[in-house]
């Protein structure tokens, strides 16, 4: 199979790295791609927003199989415009349809999800423009902290939790009057804090069956114990220590089951994965969000445990077999560490070269924001590379996760150096 991945980052770099192993692959494209994925296949500089590039991309270059890493192009359809073209319809895709996609691109389309179905989740309202004095007046009905959400896209920085309700009352006027995440926030969600320990939970579903991949823990706070401001992820551990069979058979009871039976119900045609944002709160999982595609930098663990063939698995999915397919996992603790660019999350210089990969021997190095000059390797990000590591648990992984990190150089490199630290 001729296999197109839509995407640059660290996800789209891991998912190549396990395709290219499939026994179903045959040529390997990468859009736009990065440095690491450029090894295992061919990058295609184009943009992945313009259907009809992508269209042009795929008819060239007999592509049978598209796996779609990001969620903008699931938003805004890509699914879609595949299957209703009458040159296109014909190849599988991984990634749900633009209705089912809305679990992601709208947060209060979620939480109906989530309320419709009886799914634990925290109590929320919705406020525009027009509605902004009772925004204020929920607001005050709430406990400290208040947790206010863009109900758009927002590249993962929609979220604002605060403590104070002055601050909150000013902040959502910042987020609907001024735009402070631009059209995302034209519509705010206000939720209920859950005070709990988070952690990440991968479906994929052909919208009839499902299977569970590994559970994740990833660390988003730039600062050593969770301090600091809200980044795309610092790290992540799988599996998670804390989510013992009794809590995962809950979450198999009460949230994994009802999303799968609501997306059928609700007509919301999902092949693809279902990112599922837990907390557990007194042992309780609760959903915090769907996301419609792998989170990045779980994937960077969860997918280097699943020893069964990637490719297989899509194609499983895409062609609604799921319940036929095996799936097997690897037992041991994978760990991965981000070295990002100093300054990430806010401003941030590109174009460091960066020294020293050809030296990790006991990691395998994912590429986030990454891009090839002259056979040289560049930052080309906030979030450059991915450091992952096995282990017998996660302080075996960590300990081989910062001893090929100290063969790693660019210039202002930054990293958390107590990743699973809470573990």
């Amino acid at each position: 199979m001729n296999t197109l991945i839509i995407g640059s980052g660290g996800r789209e770099h891991t998912i190549a790295h396990k395709i290219a192993q499939s026994k179903l692959a045959n040529n390997l494209f990468i859009a736009p791609g990065n440095a690491g994925t450029s090894k295992l296949g061919t990058n295609l500089p184009i943009n992945i927003t313009d259907f009809k590039i992508l269209k042009q991309a795929i008819l060239k270059h007999k592509i049978d199989f598209v796996f779609v890493g990001p969620e903008a192009p699931l938003v805004n359809g890509i699914h879609n415009f595949i299957l209703n073209d009458k040159d296109l319809k014909h190849i599988n895709v991984f990634g749900p349809q633009q209705k089912a996609a809305q679990l992601e691109g709208s947060k209060e389309f979620s939480k109906e999800f989530l309320y419709r179905h009886n799914i634990p989740t925290a109590k929320y309202q919705s406020f525009t423009t027009k509605s902004l004095e009772k925004g204020y007046l929920f607001l005050e009905t709430l406990k400290p902290p208040y947790v206010l959400k863009a109900d758009g896209l927002a590249a993962g920085k929609g979220v604002l939790i605060l403590n104070n309700l002055q601050e909150a009352k000013t902040e959502l006027k910042e987020m609907l009057t001024n735009q402070k995440f631009g059209k995302a926030s034209n519509k705010v969600v206000i939720e209920e804090f859950l005070n709990g320990i988070e952690l990440s939970c991968f479906v994929v579903t052909d919208g009839k069956s499902y299977k569970v991949l590994p559970y994740a823990k990833d660390y988003k706070r730039i600062n050593e114990g969770d301090k600091g401001l809200n980044t795309g992820g610092m790290g992540a551990v799988s599996p998670v220590p804390f989510a013992d069979a009794v809590f995962l058979n809950k979450v198999e009871k009460r949230i994994i089951k009802p999303t799968i039976n609501g997306l059928q119900k609700d007509n919301l045609p999902y092949k693809g994965v279902l990112f599922i944002g837990l907390i557990k709160v007194n042992n309780e999982p609760f959903v915090i969000e769907y996301n419609v595609r792998f989170g990045d930098p779980e994937t960077e663990v969860i997918i280097p445990r699943i020893k069964s063939d990637l490719l297989e698995l899509f194609n499983a999915v895409a062609e609604e077999k799921l319940d036929q397919y095996h799936l097997e996992i690897d037992d041991r603790t994978v760990t991965t560490v981000m070295l990002v660019s100093g300054g990430y999350p806010e401003l941030y210089e590109k174009n460091k070269e960066i020294f020293g990969l050809e030296n990790v021997t006991e990691s395998i190095v994912f590429h986030a924001g990454t891009r090839l000059k002259n056979n040289k390797v560049f930052t080309n990000g906030g979030r450059v590379l991915a450091i992952t590591s096995y282990g017998k648990n996660s302080k075996e992984a960590m300990k081989k996760a910062y001893k090929s990190i100290k063969n790693i150089s660019f210039d202002q490199m930054n990293y958390r150096t107590d990743i699973g630290f809470d573990l």
